[in-house]
């Protein structure tokens, strides 16, 4: 940062280098590296925020946005319509199954009382 100009360079290492290595690199290949035009640079203005009201921020800006992109939203309807699908299948099976078990039931009743 020059003049409040910023100008980068990407360097791709192949692990993660040591510090040492980073400068002597720049020492060595300073002047090899194509840098991107100057942009000005405004130096962020970092308040340090409460914990409590930086989480309160995090919570209002994600139920602002919902979740992700229309394709994430859609595949997420899917997926309730589906559950609501199922449970009420399985609903309606555990009521036939009841009421089967009722009849049964009742049926076995009839029977005894028969010869009296």
């Amino acid at each position: 940062m020059y003049d409040d100009k910023l100008e980068v360079a990407k360097v791709t290492f192949g692990s993660e280098p040591k510090d040492d290595e980073i400068y002597s690199f720049i020492l060595t290949h300073f002047h090899h590296l194509t840098f991107s035009p100057p942009i000005t640079a405004e130096l962020a203005n970092h308040k340090k925020l409460n914990p409590k009201r930086l989480q309160r921020l995090v919570k209002k800006q994600a139920s602002e946005t919902g979740i992700g992109k229309k394709a994430q939203q859609a595949l997420k309807l899917q997926q309730e319509q589906q559950k609501m699908l199922r449970k009420h299948i399985s609903k309606q099976q555990r009521d036939v199954q009841k009421q089967r078990k009722f009849e049964l039931k009742q049926l076995k009743r009839h029977e005894k009382h028969k010869g009296h």
